[in-house]
């Protein structure tokens, strides 16, 4: 990391709840949507709904996001209720049957307690999650507290990056509102952002972080990198995604399967020599690159050796991860002699899997200037990624001030 190493301790919402008795009762019936990723900074061994429990709050039922209460389910895999090893309490999934948590399941609280990790891009489901339960809180009256934690791949609003997504032609569950893909904030900052911009008037409260500062990725934190969900193993992963999630609209390996998935791209029939040096000539801060020949484990090209290049962070704090992805993506088009084709990708919540380039980028022009491989490329993906708006919509609902501790 380039960022400086501070030594305040950075902590999380849960920390802060579970130490303090002014933030709210603990006599309540509330509901907790977690996973297992949701640990303590004060004790990394854990979980969040452990840790609440011990002191002393009423947990009657828990809401699991995408990959289930474990964090280990596939992507997109449909999860169905259950009940949590650890407490013995009910697990509500909320990526199996429907998205949006039944009224019955929350009206029986007194409170809803959100305490879920996030990596920082628009399409990673959990935030929509988190916006759905928002939703129905503001509607039965409930309150809400979001448990808040840092976002892993820093919170400086001058790195955020579009295209914002067009709600009224490319909404999906990985992406309902008009944010950027890489959009910089805590989901604690969203919620805010969500419950004023869109007028739901919910009982919110967030609990913040404490010690985190908006320059910092994960690495300055110095707590350790508690994967979110399978193919999230590391930070270096969690970086690159918001870029590399874009090939899984393609018929190219993003490495799901190997060590390394979101870190390398790939396919049987890619020219690696050619690719890097196409990539290579679009001149990109904060990124370097490398062939790489990689065996995926799952589709696209399961058990097949797949031809690439694998991407490193030279500079975190200046490399634009969608603007990275975006020039890759032209660069593979580019080279691949016809063999490039966009894919479906069915999931849970899209069991066709159609139109998912245009689900993830958040338009459907996109596409077609890339494949017409326009000269102008590279202004192309700065009008597409640059959102100078963006930082000036949310200031009002931000928890942590630039370069501040909280």
């Amino acid at each position: 990391m380039t960022s400086q190493q501070h030594d305040q301790p950075v902590g999380y919402g849960v920390d802060q709840i579970v130490e303090r008795e002014d933030f709210l009762p603990r006599d309540g019936r509330y509901g907790l949507l977690t996973n297992d990723a949701a640990v303590t900074a004060s004790d990394p061994t854990l979980r969040s709904r452990e840790a609440l429990l011990k002191a002393g709050f009423n947990l009657v039922r828990l809401f699991s996001p995408e990959h289930g209460i474990a964090a280990t389910a596939a992507d997109g895999a449909a999860v169905s209720h259950g009940f949590d090893p650890l407490t013995n309490l009910e697990v509500v999934s909320l990526y199996g049957d429907s998205n949006r948590p039944a009224r019955e399941m929350l009206s029986d609280l007194d409170g809803m307690l959100v305490d879920l990790p996030d990596v920082g891009t628009r399409y990673y489901t959990f935030i929509w999650t988190m916006s759905y339960v928002l939703e129905v809180c503001a509607e039965l009256g409930i309150p809400l507290w979001i448990l808040d934690r840092p976002n892993p791949i820093g919170g400086d609003l001058t790195a955020a990056e579009g295209p914002l997504l067009d709600e009224a032609n490319s909404a999906s569950f990985s992406g309902r509102f008009a944010i950027p893909i890489r959009h910089s904030l805590t989901m604690g900052e969203l919620a805010q952002h969500w419950n004023a911009e869109r007028q739901l008037n919910a009982t919110l409260r967030v609990v913040p972080a404490y010690g985190w500062r908006r320059a910092d990725h994960h690495p300055t934190t110095g707590l350790p990198f508690v994967p979110p969900s399978p193919a999230i193993p590391n930070y270096t992963s969690a970086m690159l995604y918001p870029g590399t999630c874009l090939f899984e609209a393609t018929n190219l390996s993003v490495g799901r399967g190997t060590a390394e998935p979101f870190q390398q791209i790939g396919a049987p029939w890619l020219d690696q020599a050619r690719l890097q040096a196409s990539f290579m000539a679009h001149g990109l801060p904060g990124v370097a690159s490398e062939p790489v020949r990689f065996t995926p484990s799952v589709d696209p090209h399961r058990g097949r050796p797949c031809k690439g290049i694998r991407l490193r962070i030279t500079d975190p704090l200046a490399l634009r991860p969608v603007t990275m992805g975006l020039s890759l993506l032209y660069s593979v088009i580019e080279e691949s002699d016809g063999a490039f084709r966009w894919s479906r990708y069915p999931t849970s919540v899209n069991p066709q899997g159609e139109d998912h380039f245009a689900r993830l980028i958040g338009r459907q022009d996109i596409a077609g200037v890339l494949e017409a491989q326009q000269e102008d490329i590279a202004s192309r993906i700065q009008e597409w990624t640059s959102v100078p708006e963006w930082a000036g919509r949310v200031a009002a609902h931000l928890c942590y001030q630039q370069n501040s501790y909280n």
